[in-house]
This record gives C-alpha cells, structure tokens and sequence, in this order.
C-alpha cells in the first residue's frame, strides 16, 4: 500500500515537473510514457552505499561504544563475584621459622653461664571462612630445639601439636551480615546483565529510527531535486517568452526567486541527509566506503504494524523492560546491605572452641644434680611425636564465649537506618521510572493505533493534491494560470508526498520504540535476544 501511494503521488507530480537530478535529464515525452521514471533517476543520482536495516543493527550492536561500554561493565560485575566468592575459598598457610639465640644467665638453675638455645619451628594448616560467618582452623606444628643447659633433659626436644579451632558468630556477624559483599556482588552482576541488555535494545531502537529517518530524507532530497529542476526549466521558459514579449518582466523575476528558494532548499535536504547519514555512521561505527559520503537505504518501512491493548503491552513493558530489572536488582543489593547493617546493630556473642592434641619426645640427657645422676632412657624423634598425636595420648579442648556489647551502639544503628533511607529513595526512584515508562509505552501505542488514520490522512492529501495538478493541468493548457502557478501545485504535491512518507517512518519508528521500551517483547520484526545477554 505505501509503494502505491507513493508511486501515485510522485506520478502525478511528474506529469508537469521535466527533471534534471544531478546531471540526469529526462524529457518530457519519457514522462508521458513512464512519469514514474523521473523519480527514480533522482534517486539514482542520489550516491551512497547500499545498507540493510539489519546489517546496520548488527554493525551498532558489535561495534556501538554504548553496547561495549555496558559489557564491560558486565565483565567487571563478573570479576567481583569472583572476587568475593575467592573470600570464602580454603586458604593453605605455611610458616617456617629459626632462632639461634645466645642468652648469659644468673642463675645456676639455668644449667649454663651462656645459654646456647636453637628452635626450627614449623607451622601449617588451613584455614576458611564460611557464608555463615563461621571462621574454622585446622594447623599442626612441629618445634625442634636443643640446648647446652645441663638441666635439660630432651636434647634435641621434638615437641608437635595439633589443633582445630572454631569461632562462630551468633548474633552479630551472623547469616546476612557474613557474606554481605558477596550477595551484593550477585545482584551487581544481574543489574549489570540487565542494563547490557537494555543497551543492546537502546542501540536496536537508535539505528531503526535512524535508519528510517535516512530513508525519508533521501526521498525528500529526490523530490526537492526534482522540484529544482523544473524552477529552472519555469526560469528558461519565462526568459524565452519575456523576449517574444509573451510575458512581462515581472514573471521571469518570480521565477528567479522560486529558483533561488529552491536551490536553497536542496542544499537543506540534502545537508539534512548527510547529518542523519554521519549520526548512522557513528552509531554503527563505519563509515561509506568505496568513497561514498552517504549511505543508502535498501529497506522500506512496513506500513501496518501489529495492535494489541495498551494496558497488556503496559504490563510487559513493566515485566521485561531492563531498565527496570536492573534497578530491581540495584534495590536488592540495598536491602541485603540494610539487613546485614541489622544484624551488626546488636551485641557480639562468638562461640569458640577448639580440639588439640600433644606430642614430645627427644634424646634423653642424663642430669647430674650435686652427687645426684638422674638417668633418661628416652630416645626418639618427631615421628614418636607425631605417633602420640595419632594416637591420642595427649589430648585438650576449649569451650567459651565471647561478649562484646558498644554503649549505645549508636554507629550501627545509624547506618542501618541510613540504608534504609536508601532502600527508599532507591524504590521511589523504581515507581517514578515505571511510571515514565508507562507514559512513553502508552505515547508509543497512540502513534501505532494512530497510525492507520494518519496515514489514510495523508493519502486523502494526496488525492486531493493530485486532482489539484489535473484540474491545474487543465488550466494551464487553456491559458488560464501561468506555469508558475502550476509549480506551486507542483509544491504542494511535494509536500502531501512528505507528509505521507513521515506518516509511514513515524509508526515504523514507534513501532521500533516499543520494541526498545519492551526489550524486544513489542510485535514486530524478529529480535536476536542472544544479541542482548552474549558477549
């Protein structure tokens, strides 16, 4: 139906208008037999390379800085799940250690004037932090030490030692509180997903109408370029009969004007075009090639799109819009922070115990006490130490508890009800969102219920446009209206044609808002979702 009515419309204005498009001249006999032949040399002569609406979408979604911004971004949500999630991974601690110590003494108890004393030490284990806040250990140690002292009775001593430790909070720190950063980071990266998406679809929404605008303007410039050439061929004409005396002076100068006015007007359309072409190029992120300054259109808008209540299309504009999603998340996040904040706003009560076990042994060293030998029959190394450790020879454990109580805790409860003012503001800022969504979500429906009736509008315009050229024709052969008169007709037919073409690319348009508003949910042409969540 679109191509139809263009078509009529342009033929109509083609009767009367002999074109030159660039360079490109038809005659007025080509007109009679073919009047729709003039308009398509005027888009021929229009240069620029050939791009598909898709094409042009797929180029933006790769390369738009919008589209890459927003993957970084969901590539930096990703790592600090990752990060926070390494918080709670097992940690393996290892700590060597030794001292070689010279100590003088006083006493004669010490067994030497200089103590000589040597310790290797070793400590190992791991130790992890749960999301439940519980903080557990598990290490062995193992000590070797000698000594000149003659009082003592290991030398060298094995001395080892195993434990297990738990520290588990019960009121603060507990639950929520204990992996705080870790839930945030989970709804970062779902709002990061979320608004990756949106701009996959904001990109979508910004080449489609784009793409549409480049193709009206382009068929603005060819019908203006037309309407150009025919003011030059009223000025020839007019200067012609001027010298035969058919007509005064006073026509030639009214076709100079409408000339000029024309020219003028060609070089808007035509900068009009180059501006939608270059906001297109920067979008998609390529220029023409092959030395072209513009690109050119190879679609065409439908002129019917599908309708469908507006309080449905309302509910899934609400529903999968990821705009919304993201703050969602972005209120969730708030929440877990504000429960966490709750949970710190109470007193410390830890419970902590913990599990060991002993181990010692050595090479025994006789003493001798005045006349006294006390005699030390043992003989082992750290395996005898580490025996007694499997086997439970000495063994030890602890039980307690841990209270900690801030006067007043006036600093957690502060920022518990800060975070709640957040939550707030941060929800009312979601309702202001839904409701703007709303209003443009249901502006967007009006223009594609409107749409029908608008572009019937335009047509009715159009016919009545065209019986005015052939009323006008009529006339003009009979000498009864001068051909400047039949230009401004001509003009007239011009702009019926624009207003029908911008009726046509202003449902497409809204069509394709919708699709953005609804991310993708809106009837239309086919949506890659893929595009919208794949990096």
């Amino acid at each position: 139906m679109a191509a139809r009515i263009l078509f009529s419309a342009l033929t109509a204005l083609m009767l009367f208008l002999p074109a030159t498009a660039d360079g490109i001249r038809v005659s007025d006999g080509d007109l009679e037999d073919d009047p729709g032949r003039a308009l398509e040399l005027a888009l021929a002569a229009i240069e620029g390379e050939g791009l598909s609406l898709e094409e042009a979408i797929e180029l933006a979604v790769a390369d738009a800085t919008l589209v890459r911004e927003a993957r970084a971004g969901v590539e930096a949500a990703e790592n600090t799940l990752l990060r926070e999630k390494g918080g709670f991974d097992p940690e393996l601690f290892l700590d060597l250690s030794h001292a070689d110590m010279d100590t003088p003494t006083a006493s004669f108890f010490s067994g030497a004037e200089v103590l000589e004393t040597e310790e290797t030490s070793a400590v190992g284990g791991v130790r992890i932090d749960l999301p439940t806040g519980t903080e557990i250990e598990a290490s062995l140690s193992s000590i070797r030490s000698s000594t000149n002292s003659d009082f003592a009775s290991l030398d060298p001593q094995y001395d080892s030692y195993t434990s297990l430790t738990i520290r588990h909070p019960l009121l603060a720190g507990a639950g929520e509180a204990a992996r705080e950063e870790l839930s945030v980071a989970e709804r970062g990266l779902e709002s990061a997903r979320a608004r990756y998406a949106d701009a996959v679809f904001e990109v979508r929404g910004r080449v489609e109408a784009l793409y549409w605008d480049l193709y009206a303007a382009e068929r603005d410039l060819a019908v203006q370029v037309l309407i150009r050439s025919r003011a030059q061929s009223l000025l020839e004409e007019a200067q012609v009969r001027a010298e035969v005396g058919l007509v005064g002076p006073g026509q030639v100068a009214n076709a100079r004007v409408f000339l000029a006015e024309q020219r003028l007007a060609e070089l808007d359309r035509q900068e009009s075009l180059d501006a939608i072409s270059d906001s297109l190029a920067s979008l998609i992120g390529r220029r023409p090639g092959e030395g072209r300054v513009r690109f050119h259109p190879l679609d065409e808008p439908l002129s019917m799109v599908s309708v469908e209540p507006v309080e449905d299309l309302v509910a899934r504009a609400r529903e999968h819009n990821q705009l919304l999603i993201a703050a969602r998340f972005g209120i969730e996040a708030l929440e877990v922070r504000a429960e966490a904040a709750r949970l710190r706003a109470r007193p410390t009560v830890n419970l902590f115990g913990s599990l060991g076990h002993y181990g010692l042994s050595g090479e025994g060293q006789d003493i001798e006490f005045g006349d006294t030998v006390f005699r030390n029959d043992t003989s082992g190394n750290i395996t005898d130490a580490w025996g007694q450790i499997r086997d439970w020879d000495y063994p030890s454990w602890s039980l307690g508890l841990e209270f900690l109580l801030p006067v007043g805790l006036r600093s957690s409860r502060g920022e518990y009800r800060r975070l709640l003012a957040e939550v707030d503001r941060a929800s009312q800022q979601l309702v202001q969102a839904e409701r703007r969504l709303d209003e443009e979500v249901r502006a967007g429906h009006r223009e594609i219920v409107n749409g029908t009736s608008r572009l019937e509008a335009a047509e009715y315009g159009i016919n009545a446009a065209m019986e005015q050229v052939r009323i006008g024709l009529i006339e003009f052969r009979n000498g009864r209206i001068t051909a400047f008169e039949l230009v401004r007709l001509g003009a007239d037919m011009a702009s019926a044609q624009a207003r029908y073409s911008d009726a046509l690319v202003r449902t497409a348009k809204a069509a394709a808002r919708l699709r953005q508003l609804t991310s993708g949910r809106y009837p239309g042409p086919p949506v890659n979702e893929g595009n919208a969540t794949d990096d």
